[in-house]
């Protein structure tokens, strides 16, 4: 009666929960593909629905085919499903995460792929289990207590592995307080296993058989609730952390950015001043442009007499090899006279200072006053 009840309260709670958490396991596998944490969703997932079905199994043959509990047949998909349970939770170890070091059975695990890993297992234990079923199916002194010893070391080694990773899991997270579920977990699991292989027969010779069912289905229940209880802690605790570091992300990303930008406001800054004071010296050239074509704007509209024509014409012809004294008598006229000519011209194109000459020659010769020239210059080629 205690271990059909079994059946049935495992199938219902696992299969929904299996459910719950494979639906859990698409959603996060849509927002992040490459995620170790949502393939370690799977694989617990996994691990409970095989509690579900393995428990479904049992229901069936129990009570539709109608085997006896104890039946080799039904010790034997028991021992397959464990085995498959066991294997399930080993590949789930990895995704466990924490900055500790890991445990030498998850860093045998990490060392291979998953489909390594599934065949490597299956293939071993497979094996054993062929012959184990072969030496006790048809053997009666083979006890089915003796056919779980299968599992049973694979089991313990998979429950301290899961022990130490969920130890270090919570410390990461600040969740000391769950070390003790933990160790209960772990308890419930070595008494579930001791109860598979002691015989009832010499167990019930110190203790009540009643009891000794009833503690068997107790142990088997709570060990797997408090494993689903677990994992929703360790699974909240997780989604609760991955929001908490894509906000940080988000924000160092951001922060960042602001750093870029604030770095490219400073360059243009003094890109803008660096343009500014180009700005300004262009504008200052410009009105000196202005200044000077202002200035000879006003020169060409200056009206010449035809004698001051021909002594700027003189002076633009040989006034650098000849002083004023030379142009004056090659222009028959006194050098007064000349002068007083310079000193008009100078008067009228607003010249002044002491490179007065340079500058008449200069204009002389922009203005094209050469040709008004009625001396030749020797010394020009």
């Amino acid at each position: 009666m205690y271990v059909t009840l079994e059946y049935y309260v495992t199938a219902i709670v696992c299969l929904i929960t299996a459910f719950v958490i494979h639906r859990i396991y698409y959603n996060e596998k849509i927002k992040n593909q490459s995620s170790i944490s949502i393939s370690g969703i799977k694989w617990f997932g996994f691990a409970i629905f095989l509690w579900g079905l393995g428990a479904l199994i049992n229901i069936l043959l129990v009570q539709l085919i109608e085997i006896r509990t104890t039946h080799k047949v039904v010790i034997y998909l028991g021992v397959l499903i464990s085995l498959a349970n066991s294997l399930s939770i080993l590949l789930s170890l990895p995704s466990i995460e924490h900055q500790k070091e890991r445990n030498i059975i998850v860093r045998l695990v990490q060392r291979f792929s998953e489909k390594e890993f599934v065949t490597l297992f299956s293939g071993v234990l497979m094996m054993i289990a062929f012959v184990f079923i072969v030496t006790s199916y048809s053997n009666t002194e083979i006890s089915n207590n003796f056919i779980w010893l299968i599992d049973i070391p694979i089991s313990l080694i998979v429950a301290f592995a899961l022990l130490n990773e969920l130890n270090k899991a919570f410390a990461n997270r600040n969740m000391k307080f769950m070390v003790f579920p933990c160790f209960i977990l772990f308890v419930l699991i070595v008494i579930a296993v001791t109860h598979r292989i002691i015989p009832q027969d010499r167990a019930i010779a110190f203790i009540d058989q009643e009891f000794w069912s009833l503690l068997g289905v107790i142990t088997g229940l709570s060990f797997k609730f408090l494993f689903i209880l677990l994992f929703s802690i360790l699974l909240y605790s997780w989604k609760f952390l991955s929001e908490k570091e894509v906000k940080q992300t988000e924000l160092e990303i951001l922060t960042k950015e602001k750093e870029q930008l604030l770095s490219q406001q400073g360059k243009l800054e003094l890109a803008n001043e660096s343009h500014l004071d180009t700005i300004a010296s262009l504008q200052k050239r410009l009105r000196e442009s202005d200044l000077k074509i202002n200035s000879l704007e006003e020169s060409t509209r200056v009206i010449l007499s035809d004698r001051q024509k021909e002594v700027l014409g003189n002076l633009g012809v040989c006034g650098v090899n000849k002083s004023y004294t030379e142009i004056a008598e090659e222009m028959n006229i006194s050098l007064d006279g000349f002068q007083t000519h310079i000193y008009q011209i100078k008067k009228v194109l607003k010249i002044s200072g002491a490179d007065g000459k340079e500058q008449l020659i200069a204009f002389a010769k922009a203005n094209q006053l050469l040709k008004y020239a009625s001396i030749i210059d020797e010394n020009t080629d």
